[in-house]
C-alpha cells in the first residue's frame, strides 16, 4: 500500500480515558503512522503534541463538532498548535441534518471554520454518515455539502457510503483530487435503527433494533471491497487512510480490533 494509515482515536476513546500515553504508544507498536483525534482527554495542546512526537506519530487531523466549533472557533487553535494539518466536522444532531430546518446553518456555518482554518494553516473536511444520502432538488445533500464549498475535503466514511446506497470505491473516484484523507471502516448487516446507538451517541439513544441488524467489524472482516476501494484511493490522490470502529465486536477488544485492522491492510 502506498497510504499512511492512521487511526481515528474514538475507536479507542476507553483506553485513552485510562492513559493517553499507554494508548498511544500501542498504536504505534501495532504499526499505525498516526492519530486523529476526538478529544484531547484532559491534555493541553502542548502535552498531546509532546506525546505524538514521542511514539513517532503524525497528528493529522481532528474532528471538531459543529455546534462546539461554532461556539468557540478558538478550539481550532488547540488542534493547529498540536500540529494537525486538518479539522473535520465529524456529525450532525438530528436538527441540523439535511431536510431538517437548521441545515443551512450548516452550509453557511461551514464557510466560517473553513476560513478560520485556512488563517490557521489547516484544511477543513466534512466527515459523513448515511443520513447525507437524501436528495434535495434531485442531488444528494453530501454533494450540495461538497458543491456549495468547493475547497472542503471530503473525508468520505467507506461505511456509510456504503450504508447510504452508494459504492464507496466510485465515491472516492468522484471526489478525486478532495480526499486526502479517507476513512475504512467495515460492517455486517443492514441498514437498521440500532446504528447510531451503536455510535454510541446519546441523541440517539431512544431509537431501538435488534443489535445483530448491523455490526462493525475489524477492517477486513466485514462485507467492503477494500482492495477496489484502495485501487480508487490511489488513483484519486489519498495521502492518509484512517482506521475507524465505533465499537469492537466479534469478542475483541478495541485495541484488539485496531490491531487486526491494520494487520489487515498491512497484508494487502
Amino acid at each position: 500500500m502506498n497510504f499512511k494509515i492512521a487511526i481515528q482515536l474514538y475507536t479507542l476513546r476507553d483506553n485513552m480515558a485510562e492513559s493517553v500515553e499507554d494508548t498511544l504508544r500501542a498504536v504505534k507498536e501495532m504499526g499505525y503512522d498516526g492519530v486523529e483525534f476526538a478529544g484531547l482527554f484532559g491534555k493541553s495542546a502542548a502535552e498531546m503534541k509532546a506525546l505524538c512526537a514521542k511514539y513517532d506519530l503524525t497528528p493529522i487531523a481532528a474532528h471538531v463538532t459543529f455546534l462546539d466549533v461554532m461556539a468557540d472557533l478558538s478550539i481550532l487553535d488547540t488542534y493547529a498548535e498540536i500540529g494537525c494539518r486538518f479539522v473535520v466536522v465529524p456529525y450532525l444532531k438530528e436538527e441540523y441534518r439535511p431536510g431538517n430546518p437548521l441545515f443551512q446553518e450548516v452550509l453557511d456555518g461551514i464557510k466560517v471554520i473553513d476560513a478560520k482554518a485556512k488563517e490557521l494553516g489547516m484544511q477543513l473536511g466534512y466527515h459523513n454518515h448515511d443520513f447525507e444520502f437524501v436528495k434535495i432538488d434531485d442531488e444528494y445533500a453530501l454533494d450540495l455539502i461538497f458543491r456549495v464549498n468547493p475547497e472542503l475535503q471530503t473525508e468520505l466514511d467507506t461505511c456509510w457510503v456504503n450504508v447510504g446506497g452508494e459504492n464507496p470505491a466510485a465515491y472516492v473516484t468522484k471526489y478525486a483530487g478532495r480526499c486526502t484523507l479517507l476513512h475504512l471502516k467495515d460492517f455486517v448487516g443492514q441498514k437498521a435503527q440500532n446504528m447510531y446507538n451503536l455510535i454510541g451517541l446519546d441523541d440517539d439513544v431512544e431509537k431501538k433494533a435488534n443489535a445483530q441488524e448491523f455490526e462493525f467489524r475489524p477492517v477486513g472482516m466485514g462485507v467492503q471491497d477494500f482492495p477496489a476501494i484502495l485501487a480508487a484511493a490511489e488513483k484519486a490522490g489519498t495521502e492518509w487512510v484512517i482506521v475507524e470502529q465505533d465499537r469492537p465486536s466479534l469478542g475483541l477488544t478495541p485495541m484488539q480490533c485496531a490491531r487486526a485492522s491494520i494487520t489487515y491492510l498491512r497484508g494487502l
